[in-house]
């Protein structure tokens, strides 16, 4: 029988810590053709785990945006659509547990025996990332283990949270004697589940040779492109990131989209997720400090809201300035952001009483018609917006998570 370690091996993606282990196959292409001349789609998805203060985020009048407290002054409001009545069914009793399924849609994330399903970004990254130095990228605030992304295990993929390690692994040199070196290791490993493969066809079922066959041919796509990349230089650039030690927190929010900016603009990557997860211990921000989480409890008192406001403030800050500098990124079609959709979402509707009704939901670029503002007549899933979002990334799905239709959300 064949040993159990390598079957944990091959379910984690232990046996290669260098190569981002996600989904099926990636889509690389025949022999990593040419780039094509016409725009890349990229995508970007963020959960704020903590959500927004709803009525301060959402539009006080239907279709107009000027009329969000957060939201009004934005620098691009004819590329953004905000989308009301979205939620994740089956997220009842789930409060912060709700975050591991902001990008799948499992229900019942608090469940003793939950197996989480694939994310969304590892969907999109098997059909994006074949041609990219990095099929996908997953970021978040601190190091908890797990983010936005998970693989189709159900297993969560490590997010990288310091950005200056992300600024080298983007842009850095590399060691490459010790990067062949890690390649040779992983070459072994391969050649020793393909051994142990022979073993396993003379004693399994058939469904787990052809999962084991599965998982050996998607470490090896994986492996051909690390060698392929190998040999490549890495793009060089000029922006630094920011240091402000004073406001910590709201200078690591600034610097991760700095980097996914980065990222996209030098087609590093095309798939990215940010998990802005709410942290333990007091943090600073331009007009308020204390307990992220303690503040986002605020029981409808209005001096907790007013801090709990200056935080959220400024991550929307954030957010439009990376809306903005995407947009000033000149691509043939349009701008880098026009090329590029941005989903700001979260898996609380209301963070104070643990609700996962009326989820903030924020799209923005992509070359979609934005509607500004759009209310949904009666609560929807929130996975058949990640339904249409596959559709207009070209890829060919009857449903995702709990997805009913593709409403055409987004359409005007």
């Amino acid at each position: 029988m064949i040993d159990w370690n390598r079957r944990e091996i091959l379910k984690y993606g232990l046996a290669f810590p260098s190569l981002p282990i996600g989904i099926q196959e990636l889509a690389y292409g025949t022999a990593f053709p040419e780039r094509p001349e016409k725009p890349k789609k990229r995508i970007l998805l963020i959960c704020n785990s903590l959500g927004f203060y709803g009525k301060y985020f959402f539009p006080r009048e239907r279709g107009e945006l000027n009329t969000s407290t957060y939201l009004k002054g934005f620098s691009n409001p004819e590329k953004l659509t905000v989308v009301e009545n979205l939620f994740h069914p089956g997220m009842e009793t789930s409060n912060h547990d709700s975050e591991k399924s902001f990008l799948t849609g499992a229900p019942h994330p608090e469940s003793p025996h939950f197996t989480n399903t694939v994310s969304l970004d590892q969907v999109l990254a098997s059909k994006m990332g074949g041609q990219t130095r990095f099929p996908f990228l997953s970021f978040s605030i601190y190091d908890r283990g797990w983010g936005c992304s998970w693989n189709d295990q159900g297993v969560a993929i490590p997010p990288m949270h310091d950005e200056e390690q992300i600024y080298n692994r983007l842009f850095g040199q590399e060691d490459l004697t010790a990067k062949k070196r890690e390649i040779r290791q992983n070459q072994i490993v391969l050649q020793a589940l393909k051994h142990d493969l022979l073993v396993l066809e003379k004693t399994e079922e058939k469904s787990a040779v052809e999962s084991y066959r599965r998982l050996i041919r998607q470490l090896e796509n994986r492996l051909e492109h690390e060698v392929h990349w190998l040999s490549a230089p890495k793009p060089r650039v000029s922006a630094k990131l920011n240091e402000d030690p004073e406001f910590a927190f709201s200078t690591k929010v600034s610097n991760l989209f700095r980097l996914a900016r980065l990222a996209f603009q030098t087609d590093s990557t095309r798939v990215i997720t940010l998990s802005l997860d709410w942290i333990y211990g007091a943090i600073d921000v331009p007009g308020a400090s204390g307990g992220w989480h303690t503040l986002s409890h605020h029981g409808g008192r209005k001096e907790t809201l007013q801090k709990l406001s200056c935080v959220e403030r400024d991550i929307l800050r954030h957010f439009d300035q990376f809306l903005k500098e995407m947009d000033q990124v000149s691509e043939p079609g349009g701008s880098l952001l026009d090329h590029t959709t941005v989903v700001m979402g979260s898996n609380f509707g209301d963070s104070s009483n643990h609700t996962c009704q009326n989820l903030p939901t924020l799209v923005a670029g992509g070359g979609i018609a934005h509607q500004q503002h759009r209310v949904l007549e009666a609560p929807t899933p929130l996975c058949n917006l990640w339904l249409e979002l596959l559709h207009r990334h070209d890829i060919d799905v009857d449903r995702f998570g709990s997805s009913v239709q593709d409403m055409q959300l987004l359409a005007n």
